[in-house]
């Protein structure tokens, strides 16, 4: 078993913006991974977070150990242990053991720059104002952001304790961007910003009061770990009219602590938005309300 709420259809079976996605994951990456078979029930987020992905890996010239070193300390921060079994994976496959075994293991990389990384990322989950003035290029940027948000939909849509198989391997595309399905090439900044848009739109579904509730909480708790994320969530919706409890809570929950969504919770959401995809929008919603986040504290200060 891999997916907590629901089967997505096989890849096979895809057509239209989904097909195309599917095609140039197999061509280019490892094909369709359940991280992003999670979101094919709305297509236009799978393109979304896929197309940050793909410019995220192809922009620059940091080296891709770098990239994975970030990739890596941010799913630990966030906790999502598939995530950063991937990008450990990831560094095997690049021929780099002894970084991968280091950092997996909980120690720091040896290389100055690889460290720097690695602590940078980490802070990352309680981001302060001002905490980055420039030193990062895009690429590693794009890299930060885009694992804060796939690690949050891991950890909602994954069953817990899931582990990828093997090394992913894959083949790393060439180029300098990343041309997104349809259009034209796009830099690591422009691909976030169409996520951004695309995963915002989950919000639509949930009362401008209930949106206020997330983007409160997601700002002034700041990437806590919520010690018992259900008592949490409950307390924070507790003041809001019924019909936008559940809704709330599970984009609470997606924003801080994804694994902690239960059946309930999605059956009851279920009860008014039956359909798969009205889910994944939502927990889309709760995922790029926390990355906005951290995006928020990267800029830097206005002179």
């Amino acid at each position: 078993m891999t997916y907590r709420f629901f089967t997505p259809s096989p890849a096979r079976t895809a057509t239209g913006l989904l097909a195309d996605v599917h095609r140039q994951m197999r061509e280019e990456y490892h094909g369709p991974m359940p991280t992003f078979q999670a979101l094919s029930p709305a297509p236009e987020l799978l393109a979304a977070t896929w197309t940050l992905t793909r410019a995220a890996r192809l922009a620059g010239d940091t080296d891709r150990a770098g990239r994975e070193v970030v990739a890596f300390a941010v799913s630990r921060a966030n906790r999502c242990r598939f995530c950063a079994a991937v990008h450990v994976s990831e560094l095997h496959t690049l021929g780099e053991h002894d970084l991968a075994e280091t950092i997996a293991a909980g120690g720091t990389p040896p290389d100055p720059w690889h460290a720097g990384l690695m602590a940078w990322a980490s802070a990352s989950r309680k981001p302060r104002a001002g905490w980055w003035i420039g030193q990062y290029r895009p690429e590693i940027v794009g890299t930060l952001l885009t694992v804060h948000f796939v690690n949050r939909v891991v950890r909602a849509l994954l069953v817990p304790g899931l582990l990828p198989g093997g090394r992913p391997g894959g083949r790393s595309p060439g180029g300098r961007a990343a041309a997104p399905i349809g259009g034209d090439a796009v830099g690591p900044a422009a691909a976030y910003a169409a996520l951004r848009a695309a995963a915002a739109r989950g919000g639509d579904q949930l009362s401008e009061l209930a949106r206020d509730t997330v983007r409160g909480t997601v700002g002034w708790e700041s990437g806590q770990h919520p010690e018992e994320p259900a008592a949490w969530a409950t307390d924070l919706v507790r003041d809001l009219p019924p019909a936008d409890r559940v809704g709330a809570r599970i984009a609470l929950l997606a924003a801080f602590a994804p694994a902690a969504i239960s059946r309930g919770d999605v059956g009851l959401w279920r009860l008014s938005r039956p359909a798969d995809a009205d889910l994944v929008r939502l927990v889309a919603y709760g995922a790029i309300t926390a990355t906005d986040h951290v995006a928020g504290a990267l800029a830097p200060a206005r002179h």
